[in-house]
């Protein structure tokens, strides 16, 4: 397939018309010859050329192959060059991507290529100064911008905007950690199939109950409400309650007597929590009412009835033993109130992200003041990111450092952080002195202290705060140190630096570290009538994918190991809304595939299968044009898994390949590395699935204005055109 099939088919023809040619030619040759021989010296003629008739044959088949090779040469020099610089000249002129033409053939196609360079470096200095000049201009929308970014990446309430379709066209870190988990199964590929720019709001919420809260405010818009709004609460397809208000995004329009809605904002908080809570303290504020009001009537009664002078001894004391019995069941009711009270309180405690560093100096900071206790850092790993109550872990610390300088007259305390696995140990260590394993538990399991010096003490217990963060507690002694410490053993988080690692390995560059959780454009699209295929390219949404799989032939029972994908919306890759999922194939990984894509059999043992990931990735990819590079293989591993899954893959697909041959029919290759060099792409991570999906969305967003500049428009002439290819041809 490296051969372009153009210079192949030209080949061909070239050395058939040559055949004819000098066959014809021969042909006239000897009619002319032959007519103006007598018979005599025609019979002559033929005796002598008759038995060297194969003589004459083979020179024929040297001419011809002469012929074809001239044809060959004078392609290869003088028309494929001027082609493929063509091709080249196009890129640059279409596209944004920044590389040297390199022509070959003659000495004019290659001085071509030069002049061709020094005006695309002309072009580029022009481009510069006008970049600086409009950024120069534009740096106060610019700030106004990035304000607006900070401002909806650090709220602590869910924030999605929408057009009247129900597109996302906004939303911020909250809401997508949020509707991660309202994700039907959270675990696979980070529960990445619901929120993204462009994807409808009615994938989590009604269609019916959107409606009702839009026609309420278009009544009060009607009425002449300043800031009309709706609150409903429902409840997702995964069992959880959520609290949605609804505000309207007005479009003011001077000759309307009244506003218009251009969208809806939507602040969507989960109170499936609180309404357990909540539930569990009504029920138990009725049990301490219910349970306590037939005891204390009890109470009242054997009171009168003790009062009365004319009980005897015997009465008096079967009316004691009442009210004593009914004085310990409401301590009993009362005890396990309070119980059940703190229990709550146990688990209603907020864990936050929070780096390592900071909590020490932080405690450092409490310790110091609260216990006047000298405290310092003594170990600290910087980059750890804990999952932790900090509140309630720094009164842990100061609980504990308090009984130190009370008990034991301690007079300095340091703090040591490390990584521990996957957890964090975090200890507190004094010198060493004597101290009982007893005294510690008594002060692991009392309540904690307000204030060192306090009588006054939480219903927790630094037991309690342990529990709540799945870790553990133990006191240690270090006699090589001299030394004594108290150990904590934390979770560690899932987001800080792990993230950024995560974003590194990627490819993902430091200013991308901020998502791409807005495209204002969409407000002025809306669902068109007519059919898919007549919409422009530019207007769809993509979903870029790649799979890796255990070998090339899925019916002889290869399967899928890898999906990564990644969506393009609006002209623009979305690297933050990306699937990336490995799976188990249920069967062996062969040794020679596993150098090519990294994948080994311990990474896919544990790992969901394929009837659980598909569900996912098919809700992720849902309303969207697939796109893929050989998209014939892939497509063909999916379809396979129709009847396993219940799914169907049924929306339009593109393949890179194909369109790649349509804008560039003179280049030799076709392969996605072989694109991207052409274009100037950076390749990171080949052959992960995430990896190839990301280079094939910036290939796809090459091709638009290449597909466009040929005329190319919609979505049913790409697929129209790209059918047309050579490689449309290939089956798997």
């Amino acid at each position: 397939m490296k051969r372009d099939t153009v210079l192949v088919k030209a080949l061909a023809i070239g050395a058939s018309v040559a055949a004819l040619g000098l066959g014809l030619w021969l042909g006239l040759t000897w009619f002319l010859v032959a007519s103006t021989l007598s018979d005599s010296e025609r019979a002559t003629a033929q005796g002598l050329l008759g038995p060297r008739l194969a003589l004459v044959l083979m020179m024929v088949v040297v001419a011809v192959g002469a012929v074809a090779a001239a044809v060959q040469w004078f392609y290869r020099r003088h028309v494929a060059p001027p082609a493929r610089l063509l091709e080249q000249a196009r890129v640059l002129i279409d596209t944004n991507a920044q590389l040297q033409l390199q022509a070959q053939g003659t000495p004019t196609v290659q001085g071509l290529a030069t002049a061709f360079n020094d005006l695309v470096t002309q072009r580029e200095q022009w481009r510069s100064e006008m970049a600086e000049r409009v950024a120069e201009a534009s740096r106060g929308i610019e700030q106004e911008r990035s304000r607006l970014a900070a401002l909806m990446s650090e709220l602590t309430q869910s924030v999605v905007v929408c057009n009247l379709d129900g597109r996302v066209l906004l939303y911020n870190q909250r809401a997508r950690l949020q509707f991660k988990a309202l994700s039907a199964d959270p675990a696979l590929a980070g529960g990445a199939e619901l929120m993204g720019l462009g994807r409808s709001i009615h994938a989590v919420l009604e269609p019916g109950l959107l409606d009702h809260a839009l026609d309420n405010i278009r009544q009060r818009l009607a009425r002449g409400a300043a800031n009309p709004s709706a609150q409903f609460v429902t409840v997702t397809r995964g069992g959880q309650l959520l609290r949605v208000q609804m505000a309207a995004v007005r479009e003011e329009a001077a000759a309307a007597a009244t506003p218009t809605l251009g969208g809806y904002v939507l602040m969507l908080d989960n109170i499936t929590r609180d309404y357990e809570v909540d539930s569990a303290q009504d029920q138990l504020l009725q049990d301490l009412t219910e349970g306590s009001r037939a005891a204390l009537g009890n109470l009242q009664a054997a009171v009168e009835i003790l009062a009365t002078p004319e009980l005897d001894a015997a009465q008096r004391e079967r009316f004691l033993a009442v009210v004593r019995e009914e004085a310990r069941q409401m301590a009993t009711r009362l005890n396990d109130a309070a119980a059940r009270s703190t229990q709550q309180s146990r688990t209603r405690w907020p864990l936050e992200d929070m780096l390592g560093s900071d909590l020490v100096t932080a405690a450092l900071r409490r310790i110091g003041t609260a216990t006047k206790l000298r405290a310092s850092a003594l170990e600290v790993e910087a980059s750890l990111w804990l999952k932790l109550d900090s509140f309630a872990l720094l009164q842990a610390l100061v609980h504990l450092a308090s009984h130190l300088a009370e008990d034991f007259d301690v007079r300095a305390v340091q703090l040591r952080l490390q990584r521990a696995g996957p957890r964090a140990q975090l200890d507190l260590v004094w010198p060493s002195l004597p101290m009982s394993t007893e005294t510690v538990m008594a002060w692991e399991n009392e309540g904690m202290r307000a204030q060192p010096g306090s009588n006054e003490h939480s219903p927790l217990s630094v037991h309690d705060v342990v529990q709540r963060h799945g870790g553990e507690f133990w006191f240690e002694r270090d006699r090589a140190r001299q030394q004594q410490f108290f150990r904590f053993l934390l979770p560690l988080a899932a987001g800080g630096e792990p993230e950024a690692a995560a974003r590194e390995s990627q490819g993902l560059a430091a200013t991308d570290a901020r998502p791409e959780y807005y495209d204002f454009n969409l407000f002025g699209t809306s669902e068109s009538t007519r059919a898919l295929d007549e919409q422009p390219l530019q207007s769809l949404r993509f979903t870029v994918f790649d799979t890796e799989t255990t070998g090339l032939v899925p019916q002889q029972g290869d399967e899928i190991i890898q999906i990564g994908a990644v969506r393009v919306v609006g002209g623009r890759m979305l690297r933050q809304e990306a699937f990336d999922q490995l799976v188990d194939p249920q069967r062996s990984i062969p040794a020679a595939g596993i150098p090519i894509h990294g994948i080994t059999p311990d990474m896919v043992k544990g790992q969901p299968p394929i009837t659980r990931v598909l569900p996912a990735f098919h809700a992720f990819a849902a309303d969207t044009v697939l796109v893929a590079h050989n998209a014939a293989f892939d497509m063909r591993f999916l379809q396979l898994k129709e009847e396993a899954t219940g799914l169907c893959f049924d929306q339009p697909v593109l393949d890179t390949l194909l369109l790649s041959a349509v804008v560039h029919p003179q280049q030799e290759s076709h392969r996605l590395e072989a694109i991207a060099e052409r274009f100037g792409i950076t390749v990171i991570g080949r052959h992960t699935a995430l990896g190839d999906a990301l280079v094939t969305a910036e290939v796809l967003l090459k091709l638009l204005p290449l597909l466009a500049a040929q005329g190319i428009h919609t979505l049913g002439q790409a697929r129209e055109a790209a059918q047309q290819t050579y490689y449309a041809r290939l089956k798997y």
